[in-house]
């Protein structure tokens, strides 16, 4: 009864939460007409979730479910950039940075469920509809919280010349971008590889990590905080909790401690694994230990 009674109240509060950013981020923004764009971009990311999850739960399928948040990524990022325009340089990259980063985790992402058929994270879901619907609205709540720095700095009406935070939250994104798409291409590389069934990925930037992909994925969101940040002002400063948000979520809810879990399930026990667990930091890559 009162697992049913949580899964309900999810998306009401979910939604109650995006709509809150929605205002913050709004603050001393661009609008269309009396409607702030940061808002109606927000307002558009929750919808698009939801109608997506109508014939995602009709065909029982979570397939489009990651291609679905990456291209609204982009649509939205776009949208903002074009109704905010002119762009000074910083919301130009911001945008690109963006859109180049969904693009490659989207496209990424879509081909691995596709060859793999299914994603296991929503086998117990998938037949509940409250439970299901949850998943995408959650969706809703992540691309405005990871990209909420980003729209804001975007729909920002205070816009800020070339200055040391762009540079270095540049590089710290190029950093971080680079780490991940490493990361996803060396494990890709490695399951293709039929000797490999089975086995786990111990070789590459996953000797250094057991998570790489999660640390670039935290870093490049630190990154765009970084170069935003001189262009917001007020409530806009609320959407500064995109890195803190990506970090908790990865380490504390469903990234690294699901992956762990399941690790552990599948090979916990073996020596090998045993001994690259105790050897290998969980998160922020690290020459092996001896």
């Amino acid at each position: 009864m009162k697992n049913s009674l949580l899964s309900a109240l999810i998306t009401p509060l979910v939604l109650v939460l995006g709509a809150g950013v929605a205002w913050a981020g709004s603050q001393g923004g661009a609008s269309v007409g009396d409607i702030p764009v940061f808002a109606l971009v927000v307002g558009l990311m929750f919808l698009i979730q939801i109608v997506a999850f109508i014939p995602a739960f009709i065909m029982q399928t979570e397939r489009f479910y990651d291609l679905t948040g990456s291209l609204t990524y982009i649509s939205m990022t776009l949208l903002a950039a074009t109704l905010a325009a002119p762009l000074d340089a910083r919301s130009t990259l911001v945008t690109a940075l963006v859109i180049v980063w969904a693009a490659r985790l989207g496209t990424f992402l879509f081909r691995r469920v596709m060859k793999a058929g299914k994603d296991g994270r929503f086998d117990d879901i998938k037949p509940s509809f409250v439970r299901f619907l949850n998943a995408w609205t959650i969706q809703g709540l992540w691309l405005t919280l990871t990209a909420g720095a980003a729209l804001a700095a975007i729909t920002s009406a205070s816009p800020v010349d070339v200055d040391g935070f762009m540079i270095a939250g540049a590089l710290v994104w190029l950093f971080g971008f680079t780490i991940e798409a490493i990361a996803d291409l060396q494990k890709s590389r490695f399951k293709a590889d039929p000797g490999n069934k089975g086995r786990f990925i111990h070789t590459g930037i996953w000797s250094w990590s057991r998570h790489p992909n999660y640390f670039g994925e935290i870093t490049l969101w630190s990154g765009m905080a970084l170069i935003a940040a001189p262009a917001l002002q007020g409530w806009q400063l609320v959407t500064l909790i995109s890195p803190v948000f990506v970090f908790l979520l990865i380490t504390r809810v469903s990234g690294v401690p699901l992956l762990e879990k399941h690790a552990d399930k599948t090979w916990g026990g073996q020596a090998d694994y045993e001994a690259y667990k105790a050897r290998t930091s969980v998160l922020v890559p690290l020459p092996p230990k001896k």
